[in-house]
């Protein structure tokens, strides 16, 4: 009789014990909903589940529906929340759950800005009153450049497209470009993913230490990447009566309490 042969495990599988606060960004509403009905069952999770609730909250909105009726799930549902109920021990709660968006520079963070496309990362700065790069707060900007190479150069429109020019070999190189018109100028921004890079490993004294590490949010490390000159740093926006052809500026490369009370506690703990 021939043997099934057994297949290996998937490592790749997302679980509550396996998420991130960067990881978290990567899943949809559906994935959420099947990790909490399976991770319920398992006792640490019960007795932890706060924890994995805040985690899971850096991403997503939760709501209680204290109504479990279905004209109001319905109305969540319109509202764009995937609606379900979870079961812990004798209790069920109703809730709702729903991806952050990204919308403005504001909604940026180190945890997600690796988890959007260029040309959405561009979308995103448009929105920022038409600005341009110099427009952003140095903390938005630093996270952006976390995870993206960028950028910029300012020219007159007539001269951005030339053959051979920076806007040509940027774009043959994979990036994405926003041009932000300032009268008879133009401000491009150019943005590409970076590259992932391998995060250093840290060794420690007890398996409580490594323990810790893996709880806590995926370790990183900032380099000081913002190379550009002193002649760049003082470029303001362009004003049509007092920039000439002379004098416009290019820059590259900015650089444990019961279960059962636990779960009493669950539904005021989700409220908005």
């Amino acid at each position: 009789m021939a043997k099934t042969k057994q297949q290996p495990e998937d490592t790749n599988v997302v679980s509550l014990k396996t998420l991130t606060k960067s990881s978290v960004w990567d899943v949809q509403e559906n994935d959420v909903v099947r990790m909490l009905d399976s991770g319920i069952k398992d006792a640490d999770i019960r007795e932890n589940l706060r924890h994995y609730i805040d985690l899971i909250r850096s991403a997503f909105e939760i709501l209680d529906i204290k109504e479990d009726v279905n004209t109001v799930k319905k109305a969540y549902e319109k509202k764009g929340y995937k609606v379900f109920t979870l079961k812990i021990e004798d209790k069920k709660l109703s809730w709702g759950i729903k991806k952050k968006p990204i919308l403005r520079v504001t909604d940026l963070t180190y945890e997600n800005i690796r988890h959007i496309s260029a040309n959405k990362l561009l979308e995103v700065i448009e929105r920022n009153f038409g600005g341009g790069w110099d427009s952003l707060a140095q903390s938005v900007q630093d996270i952006i450049l976390s995870g993206f190479d960028i950028s910029t150069t300012t020219l007159p429109k007539d001269r951005l497209h030339k053959k051979g020019g920076m806007y040509e070999k940027k774009v043959d190189d994979g990036f994405e470009v926003l041009e932000i018109p300032k009268g008879n100028w133009v401000e491009a921004i150019f943005a590409k993913l970076k590259p992932e890079q391998e995060k250093p490993k840290m060794k420690f004294d007890s398996d409580e230490d490594d323990k810790a590490l893996d709880d806590d949010e995926d370790f990183e490390v900032q380099d000081d990447y913002k190379n550009h000159d002193d002649e760049d740093d003082a470029v303001e926006d362009p004003d049509d009566d007092q920039i000439t052809e002379d004098n416009y500026s290019t820059m590259m490369d900015l650089g444990s309490e019961d279960p059962d009370d636990e779960a009493a506690q669950l539904s005021d703990y989700v409220d908005e």
